[in-house]
């Protein structure tokens, strides 16, 4: 039956490092996607990604960011193009909070370096940034940021030189898995392979329906607001910023380019049904919450917008990843649930879906983002 040894269903952030990481193992892989590579339909695009080790979220997601700055890395030397900066993450919060604590409890468990800063250091190091006076500050020197769309790109690029079949215009409808093994329905055609990776992003609820795990697309803006100051420019040294604040979470990065400064809110976001018939225009709301933001916390940032995009966080019952092989249909594996901070895995995940994909297995420590954890549904 077999025409490929396997499909990635979802080219994007994942699903591109999935297909890289098979073909390099030598297997025949079919990549398809509706839109092309390094699309801007989904949650991998908007130039750039924080990428951070002390991770607040729990500690058990360490380990898979220190294979996955090995990945990025290795990634690099294959694309022959940086992709991975580490520019410092300054992240501010309050001492009992989510964010300080969490990135402490991490650095402690990992042995990893942050450093705290008081006010008086921040002031000194970054005037462009404000710390509140109830606040704390740490400092991460090895995280920065990824080129997101550069990222994907590369990982298509080298699953392509690798032997992967990359086809986009393909509508998924419906999959289904045989004895001999899967077969893919999209409107144009029929695929079949022996084993199948889903990697569908907002889509992931629809195609991974029978799980009945609870999966939540929600809309968010990425906005850039012009800078009249070197203090943010990243070739000056300024850091990537993570806030917690009393109206929700807030992230940036350094200027990139003559867009300016580029912040979001990752508290928020619309929920929506569909991605691709949904209203992309500015939220007067969201835009007057970063607003409010810039001006207590980055003053030096004018308060004029020169871009605006959409990304669509799929959102997990309790906001981590689900990777893992398909209960019911021993052939099929796959990642979903990324909940807004999920592309620094990329790599990594890729690897990952690669090693359960061959060996119905991975040494990779992924256990505790299975998909029968309490609480998904």
């Amino acid at each position: 039956m077999s025409t490929y040894d396997v499909i990635v269903l979802g080219t994007g952030g994942v699903g591109s490092a999935a297909a890289f990481h098979l073909a390099r193992r030598g297997l025949r892989v079919l990549g398809l996607d509706r839109f092309p590579g390094g699309h801007d339909q989904g949650s991998s695009h908007g130039q750039s990604r924080i990428i951070r080790k002390a991770y607040f979220e729990h500690p058990d997601y360490v380990p898979l960011l220190q294979r996955a700055y090995t990945l990025w890395r290795e990634l690099e030397a294959v694309a022959g193009a940086p992709l991975l900066f580490e520019s410092g993450l300054i992240e501010v919060g309050p001492p009992d909070g989510l964010v300080v604590p969490g990135v402490m409890r991490s650095a402690r468990a990992h042995g990893l370096d942050v450093t705290p800063l008081s006010r008086a250091e921040v002031e000194a190091r970054y005037p462009g940034f404000v710390i509140p006076p109830d606040a704390q500050a740490v400092f991460e020197a090895e995280a920065g940021y990824l080129l997101v769309e550069p990222c994907v790109l590369a990982h298509l690029e080298g699953a392509a030189e690798a032997g992967a079949d990359l086809r986009d215009d393909q509508d998924v409808l419906s999959w289904s898995q045989a004895s001999d093994g899967v077969t893919v329905q999209t409107t144009t055609n029929q695929w079949r392979a022996s084993q199948l990776v889903i990697t569908a992003g907002p889509w992931a609820s629809r195609l991974l329906a029978d799980l009945n795990i609870s999966l939540t697309v929600r809309r968010q803006h990425l906005h850039w607001y012009a800078c009249d100051t070197s203090l943010y420019q990243h070739d000056q040294g300024c850091p990537a910023f993570f806030y917690e604040t009393p109206h929700g979470f807030y992230y940036g990065f350094p200027q990139l380019d003559g867009r300016g400064v580029k912040v979001a809110d990752h508290s928020c976001g619309t929920i929506v049904e569909n991605p691709l018939g949904d209203d992309r225009s500015v939220e007067p709301v969201d835009r007057g919450r970063i607003e409010h933001f810039l001006s207590q916390h980055l003053p030096g940032v004018s308060n004029r917008p020169t871009d605006h995009v959409v990304c669509y966080y799929t959102v997990s019952a309790d906001e981590h990843f689900i990777v893992d092989r398909h209960p019911r249909h021993d052939r099929v594996c796959f990642a979903a649930g990324l909940s807004g901070h999920g592309f620094k895995f990329a790599g990594v995940l890729g690897e990952a879906l690669a090693d359960l994909n061959c060996a119905g297995t991975t040494p990779l420590p992924i256990d505790f983002l299975r998909c029968d954890r309490p609480g998904l549904r």
